[in-house]
């Protein structure tokens, strides 16, 4: 299912998802990439509303980043980009370099808010250069992220950290994109609060459909 019927009887289209891992290995075949199936994974559980996803695989190369930045956004119209892996201090670590450049602005609190949760677990995170941009044409605009690579990191800093009973204790950033989707022109998109739950301001809230 790829739309959902609004309040109004209006169809509104899914939301786009474009996935890209970054990964010199893992796009050459030597080691099996786990940024995507886990993006999957983690988008599945905490998405209640229609998604469709375009997944790439890519070597470190700054401009095959930027090119596949710019197809998903400009071509594929996604409204959503995750990317996976390239994000550290190493020469061939240039995925932020790609994401800033086809950017149109900046969105800094997404990388402050990755690194000020994986700091909670090693020392290691101020090394990590995870940046967020928007991406506007003249008839679209998409939110492209840069996410760390492991699985675990992924859900951390996409769903954030929950004390022994539950309770948030750090907001994920997956917590402010469906807000910032509706700000840039995107699909109403819908998560379920126990995995992640969307904030958005009383007055943008949509009625619950009825049952």
């Amino acid at each position: 299912m790829t739309r959902k019927t609004m309040s109004d009887g209006l169809t509104e289209r899914a939301l786009r998802i474009g996935l890209v891992s970054v990964s010199d290995r893992a796009s050459s075949g030597t080691y099996q990439d786990q940024g995507i199936p886990a993006l999957r994974e983690w988008l599945a559980s905490a998405l209640s509303s229609p998604f469709e996803i375009h997944d790439r695989l890519i070597p470190d190369e700054r401009a095959q980043i930027e090119a596949t930045l710019v197809d998903l956004c400009d071509n594929l119209h996604c409204d959503l980009i995750l990317t996976t892996g390239g994000t550290g201090p190493a020469r061939r670590d240039v995925t932020p370099e790609a994401t800033l450049a086809i950017g149109t602005k900046e969105m800094p609190g997404f990388g402050e808010q990755m690194r000020q949760i994986s700091l909670r677990f090693v020392p290691t995170a101020i090394l990590s250069r995870q940046v967020a941009v928007i991406r506007e044409t003249d008839t679209h605009a998409a939110l492209i992220m840069n996410l760390p690579g492991q699985p675990k990191s992924i859900r951390e800093t996409l769903q954030g950290l929950r004390d022994a009973d539950g309770k948030v204790i750090v907001p994920g950033i997956f917590a402010a994109v469906p807000y910032c989707i509706d700000l840039i022109g995107g699909p109403y998109a819908e998560t379920r609060s126990e995995v992640c739950a969307a904030f958005r301001p009383k007055s943008a809230i949509r009625p619950a459909k009825p049952v």
